[in-house]
């Protein structure tokens, strides 16, 4: 009698355990149909469009647009320049990324402060997007099918991707959580979201660096990786750090050349 308990307790085991994980497989090819399905007609498209014109457009207390902003790749050059991004510039003597550059260009061509623009870079869900947010929606479109090429040929360049690289695995804040935390290990998700495994598998790496900006249903506006990080930050219950910091540019620094190769695909949509 034992032994066909047991007999039939361990088949009650197996047969639970087989049923989980189709179930697991078939929430993951529900959500993977989600996805393609949201592809179609991404309303990224709408901020792009402005921020092209504000790009174009003459505006600020010297009446100037972007037009001779210089990327990295000279000035007025816009395709291609953010999948090289974040790069060294001479003129700052700092390692910027798409970002923060655009934010130089306003303030030195265009004569806008910086403080104010910067107080409030990012949209509230169901907002109307902020001009940087725009014109970073413009700078990567871009860059779309072009290959990510993060130059590490300056030291500072060096050095920043080292710094965030430390920064991604630095464990801190009340539940002792870092970057790699939920980063750093396969198979992990939160909600409908799965988490790409960023310091071993190069296909997440890549998916990561290319895919962002993207525009959040959930949320309706469009969101840039500097909004990416400052929220990651946020989940982790660490202080939220100053838009265009040192910290984010070095993060995206170490996120950039573990992308190496890859073809931008931004802006994308997601949940």
């Amino acid at each position: 009698m034992k032994a066909i308990t047991r007999a039939a307790l361990a088949g009650a085991a197996l047969t639970l355990s087989c049923t989980a994980v189709l179930a697991q497989k078939d929430t993951v090819d529900a959500i993977a149909r989600y996805r393609q399905l949201l592809q179609d007609g991404n309303p990224a498209e709408l901020v792009v469009a402005r921020g092209e014109s504000l790009w174009k457009e003459k505006r600020g207390p010297k009446k100037a647009s972007l037009e001779q902003c210089d990327l990295g790749l000279g000035p007025g050059v816009v395709k291609g320049a953010y999948a090289r991004m974040p790069r060294y510039f001479a003129d700052t003597d700092q390692v910027m990324d798409y970002e923060s550059r655009v934010v130089h260009c306003m303030v030195t061509l265009q004569g806008f402060d910086y403080a104010t623009v910067t107080k409030s870079p990012y949209s509230g869900t169901g907002q109307r997007q902020t001009e940087i947010e725009a014109l970073t929606a413009y700078g990567v479109e871009q860059s779309r099918g072009v290959p990510v090429n993060i130059s590490q040929s300056h030291p500072k360049e060096k050095a920043s991707y080292d710094r965030g690289k430390q920064l991604f695995y630095m464990r801190a804040g009340p539940y002792d959580f870092s970057c790699a935390s939920c980063h750093g290990v396969n198979g992990q998700r939160i909600r409908l979201q799965d988490l790409p495994n960023i310091s071993q598998n190069k296909e997440d790496a890549e998916r990561a660096f290319t895919t962002w900006p993207a525009y959040r249903v959930s949320q309706g506006t469009l969101r840039t990786m500097q909004w990416r990080l400052n929220d990651c930050f946020r989940q982790q219950r660490w202080p939220e750090p100053v838009f265009a910091s040192p910290a984010t540019v070095d993060l995206i620094t170490f996120l950039g050349v573990n992308a190496s190769g890859a073809k931008m695909d931004s802006p994308s949509i997601k949940r």
